[in-house]
Formats: C-alpha cells, sequence, structure tokens
C-alpha cells in the first residue's frame, strides 16, 4: 500500500511539532538558494575564519589522540576557565563542578534549560523582536510563550510596564536576550534592575541568552546575574560562536544555580553525551591566546556597523542606533511595503538580501533585518544596491 505524504504526517508527526510553522525564514532562503549573485545580508554569521590560536588547539588535540568522550558536564579545564572568565570580567562567580555546563553551542543550552524548568501549561515571557528559535523551543518544551512587544521609542529595551501588561497566571520564566538580535539592542543597567524587580517581584526565573555580550559599542554590558540577588534567579547562557567566529564548533555554556544546572545536565546527558572534545580543546586555546583575537573581531565589525548606520541614515530609513550584536534593524514603514513584500522585491530586483523583521515575531513587522557579517566592499555594494531599489519606490 501506497501511504500518501499528508496521512503520514497526520498519522505519524506528533500534534506538538505539526503545531509549529516552519521558520519565517525557510521560504525566503528558498528563494534566495535558487539566485546567483546575490549579496547577502541575511545570515547572521561572522565571516572572519576561526582565529588560528584556536585551530591549532583543536588540531593539536586530535593529534594527540583526544577523540574520545569527555567529562558529560565537559572538560573540567573547560568550565574552570569559563567560570574564571565570568568571575574577571563580571564579577560573577561560578562552582565549575556544579554550576557550569558545557553545551552544543548556546542552541542546546536553551533547549535544555526550557525543558528543565518549564512544566505543560507553564508560560515564558518573550520580548519581542527576538530570535527565531525562542518560541518553537518554548513549544517544544510543552510551554505557552507569551510575546512582550518592545518598542523603537525604547530603544527595544524591554520595560517592567510592558512586562506587566503581558503576565498572565502561571508565567513561570522571562526568556531575556540582550545584546539582541534582531534589534542591536543593548539593556542600560537602569532598565535590568527594572526587569530584575519585576523577576523577583513575580518569583520568576530569568534565562539570560547572552551570546552577543562581547559586540557591544559605546557602553559596558551587564550581565544580568551580576545585578543584586539575580544570580541565583538566572540561567546565564553564553558562548564563542560569534565572539570567536566559532559557529561550526558548536561549544556554548550555561552557567546557574546548582539545582537546576544538574536538571539541565540530566537533558544533556541523555540527548548529547558530551559536546565535541576537539572543540572543548579549541576553547581552551582561544583563553591561552588571551584577548587580541576577539578584540580584533569585535573591531572589524564595529568597522561595518558604522558603514551601515551611515548608509541607512543617507538611504532615510530610520533605525534606532544598534548599540551591540551584529545586526541593524532599520523601519521600512514609510515605504507603504510590508516587511516580506520590501524583502522580496529587494531580493528579486537588486539581489540584495536581509531578513523581514516579521520573522522575528509580529512585533518586527515593519523592519527588517541587516546583519553586516561580509567584508567592507561587499556591505558598501549592498546597502548601494538597497540605496538604488528604496530611491526607486
Amino acid at each position: 500500500m501506497i501511504l500518501s505524504t499528508k496521512w503520514l504526517v497526520r498519522a505519524y508527526v506528533s500534534e506538538r511539532i505539526r503545531s509549529i510553522p516552519p521558520s519565517g525564514l525557510l521560504k525566503f532562503f528558498d528563494i534566495l538558494a535558487t539566485m546567483e549573485d546575490v549579496l547577502s545580508l541575511g545570515i547572521g554569521e561572522p565571516d572572519l575564519p576561526t582565529p588560528q590560536p584556536i585551530c591549532r588547539a583543536g588540531i593539536e588535540s586530535i593529534s594527540r589522540g583526544e577523540t574520545g568522550y569527555t567529562s558529560n558536564a565537559g572538560k573540567l579545564e573547560l568550565r574552570q576557565a569559563i567560570a574564571a572568565y565570568l568571575d574577571e570580567r563580571y564579577g560573577v562567580q561560578y562552582d565549575p563542578e556544579g554550576e557550569v555546563l558545557v553545551t552544543v553551542g548556546v542552541s542546546e543550552a536553551l533547549h535544555a534549560a526550557l525543558l528543565s524548568l518549564v512544566d505543560v501549561g507553564d508560560a515564558v515571557l518573550l520580548p519581542e523582536p527576538c530570535f527565531v528559535a525562542y518560541d518553537p523551543c518554548v513549544r517544544f518544551a510543552n510551554g505557552l510563550p507569551v510575546a512582550v512587544a518592545t518598542r523603537a521609542e525604547d530603544g527595544f529595551q524591554v520595560t517592567g510596564e510592558e512586562l506587566a501588561i503581558a503576565m498572565r497566571p502561571r508565567v513561570k520564566a522571562l526568556l531575556l536576550s540582550y545584546p539582541n538580535n534582531p534589534t542591536g539592542a543593548v539593556m542600560e543597567r537602569a532598565r535590568l534592575l527594572e526587569v530584575a524587580r519585576f523577576a523577583e517581584e513575580h518569583d520568576l526565573i530569568v534565562i539570560s541568552d547572552e551570546i552577543y555580550d562581547r559586540f557591544v559599542y559605546g557602553l559596558e554590558h551587564t550581565c544580568f546575574a551580576s545585578l543584586p540577588d539575580m544570580k541565583q534567579r538566572t540561567v546565564l547562557l553564553g558562548g564563542f560562536s560569534k565572539s570567536h567566529a566559532m559557529t561550526g564548533w558548536r561549544i556554548g555554556y550555561a552557567c546557574g544555580p546548582h539545582e537546576i544546572i544538574q536538571a539541565m545536565h540530566k537533558v544533556h546527558q541523555y540527548i548529547i553525551m558530551s559536546a565535541p572534545t576537539m572543540a572543548q580543546n579549541g576553547i581552551l586555546g582561544a583563553f591561552s591566546c588571551g584577548e587580541d583575537c576577539v578584540q580584533e573581531i569585535v573591531r572589524e565589525f564595529a568597522t561595518r556597523r558604522e558603514a551601515t548606520i551611515a548608509a541607512l541614515r543617507r538611504i532615510g530609513l530610520p533605525c534606532v542606533e544598534p548599540r551591540g550584536a551584529i545586526y541593524a534593524f532599520p523601519s521600512i514603514a514609510a515605504t507603504g511595503l510590508s516587511s516580506t513584500e520590501f524583502s522580496e522585491r529587494l531580493l528579486c530586483e537588486e539581489k540584495m538580501a536581509v531578513v523581514p523583521g516579521n520573522a522575528f515575531g509580529a512585533s518586527g513587522e515593519g523592519y527588517v533585518r541587516i546583519a553586516y557579517t561580509v567584508p567592507l566592499p561587499q556591505l558598501e555594494e549592498a546597502l548601494g544596491r538597497l540605496e538604488r531599489f528604496v530611491g526607486r519606490l
């Protein structure tokens, strides 16, 4: 008997998975894949190669035959290095033996945190616009994502007032992401303290995704766990994919209260076993080579950021200044086009790719995301195509 595709999906694919639509980026990148000579500012991935000290450390570990599993939680030496880094940089102290978990990128850390914290029917506050995976990951954990719209007038920083409006029964956690993808927003310390008071008042756990902590321009990043009384209320997520140009190495970490990290360890142990050994050794190489490689990457992106802001001002697309991450999020509302229409026409007419803002939640409608993740000459050419397109509208 030949089974129809629709029947197979209906009969065998779980309702939980069927209820989650494909990423809003999928259709867009399907179109992109069919075209040649496209200048893409759509991918949020540093184009720079992984620094050589890191590569050498990974290669040398393979040459030494270090190709087996490590401790489930990650090499103790690496957990110690992560704990020392967070203490030195942010003054937050974690026990590397029980409060630090090495994961396969921040994506796994996020998934493990939600599976460990969320029961059926629990709700999680998600300030939007936000990374495309947050809503589905909450749903995978049988939780209910609750969108909290942020506004350009506030620099896309979530406020206590917005959180209070969105608050509902059975909210258990707040998923915070600053510096932010896609807006480039950075939370000022005063605003973070406002969020901290809200979390304390409502007894919430805060999952703080700080993968872009090193990409902050003109101000200091405040680690949420470093705020008064927040360490025991925070699961801190971080990694090396962006700051060390290591997206393909897949190494992240989670830090937090012993009981929560041990719960996450269970998820990690049964799904992953341990993060890749050679990648862990590569990260140890990154710690041993100091800050030079990170600073070089950040300086390059700071230059690209300035070029992007200048071009958007020249073009006349309003844009909240991105104080962090590797993105700009200009408004295209004045063009009269939706985010999707704008992005698809720009791609078809000028072979220049951006991401429609509604891919990052409903509050992203009327915006597009620009990732300044290509060399400066290509970036300037792409922004020139954007200017030409907008000039015709």
